[in-house]
């Protein structure tokens, strides 16, 4: 039976591409519902401000008449051009058991990258490196959360039999929360304060929601990941919505950022962390916050009725690394994780090759619990 390949043409079309996933994990209980709106967002042309920069088209494949699959084919000319690279993307693929459908998509996604003059595809990758990447390679028993892919097992093994080889992976790791900030970290942050003159900053909302100084703070996430392959630098309108979808929500005690009293109070490091929505987005009706979904989301975000909290975003400048900033910013958060009474930190994704990062969580009882992976393939 052949496989259809209908590109998304309306709203209609767009609800279906996003339903889909809702549709084919709906019994899994690993994975992590996303927020429909979210997933509306990002991808709606108009609103998503990556595509300045970007260029895309969502697929959907059907048999029989019953649609089977779905992934979006991206190109994003900026992280092309400063990489030196004629990649398509693929991003939120999702298929059933079958070669068929996993082959229709992604040949689709090379036939869209070739049509635009790509001569290797890549992924999953989302339009920015804020985008769930990744496909999960181990750790399929493992509890997903929001801000990355959840797969069935059987997903690396069809694109490997599609010839797509390893590219580069990411790890996952769980820190189990001590019951008192240890000791190396305490005397690291002393020396950092009293040496340095670094200071931690507690944020208000509306500070958080101030233009220059949310600036601030994504600027030092252009400069702390600029060189990690593939990233492209978030643009002024990317930066304001990154801060009125998420930083706005923020719970202040969660956040906490790193000025150089010696220079102005200049910003050279943040750490940015949630209250885990792993469990209450599992209560949501496909990730629809009505009619009960937002009680769940609100008991795990201002209640901390959650054992878990995600660190999702953590920077300082290279400079600032060696003279002990990210204990200033580990101190300051253990404290309020021990105090709200959370169990696991979460950290996201990190390169395998950024061992800088990576070396963080050997202070900690933490192990790696994911692995996902990016895939590559040349466009024939």
């Amino acid at each position: 039976m052949s496989i259809e390949i209908k590109s998304v043409k309306s709203q209609k079309d767009l609800r279906q591409f996003i339903n889909f996933n809702y549709e084919l994990y709906k019994d899994s209980k690993y994975n992590v519902p996303y927020l429909f709106f979210d997933e509306k967002n990002t991808l709606n042309k108009d609103k998503n401000a990556a595509f300045e920069f970007c260029d895309a088209e969502y697929l959907m494949a059907f048999k029989e008449g019953r649609m089977v699959g779905r992934v979006a084919a991206i190109i994003n000319n900026k992280a092309n051009e400063k990489w030196k690279m004629k990649a398509v993307r693929f991003g939120w693929l999702d298929f059933i058991d079958d070669a068929e459908v996993s082959e229709a998509l992604l040949r689709a996604v090379e036939k869209y990258g070739k049509q635009h003059g790509m001569d290797t595809v890549v992924g999953p990758l989302g339009f920015t490196d804020l985008d769930r990447e990744g496909m999960l390679i181990d750790g399929f028993e493992e509890m997903g959360n929001m801000y990355t892919n959840y797969n069935f097992p059987y997903y690396p093994k069809h694109l490997e039999s599609l010839g797509f080889a390893k590219d580069y992976d990411y790890i996952e790791s769980v820190i189990n929360i001590p019951d008192r900030i240890p000791d190396k970290f305490l005397k690291i942050a002393n020396i950092a304060r009293t040496r340095y003159n670094l200071q931690t900053y507690k944020p208000t909302r509306e500070e958080l929601l101030k233009k220059g100084f949310a600036k601030a703070i994504f600027d030092n996430i252009n400069i702390t990941y600029k060189d990690l392959f593939g990233y492209s630098e978030l643009s002024d309108r990317q930066i304001e919505q990154y801060v009125s979808s998420y930083i706005g929500s923020a719970d202040t005690n969660l956040v906490v950022v790193i000025v150089d009293a010696n220079e102005d109070n200049k910003v050279v490091g943040f750490g940015i962390s949630f209250p885990s929505f792993a469990k209450a987005l599992q209560h949501t009706r496909k990730g629809r916050l009505f009619p009960f979904g937002w009680w769940h989301l609100l008991k795990a975000l201002k209640l901390h009725q959650t054992d878990d909290v995600d660190l999702l975003l953590i920077g300082v400048l290279p400079e600032y690394r060696i003279k002990g900033a990210n204990a200033l910013i580990f101190c300051d958060l253990l404290g309020k994780y021990i105090e709200y009474g959370f169990k696991c930190a979460h950290a996201m994704p990190q390169l395998e090759t950024n061992e800088i990062a990576l070396s963080s969580w050997n202070y900690f009882d933490a192990r790696p619990y994911r692995r996902r992976r990016c895939y590559t393939k040349e466009i024939k």
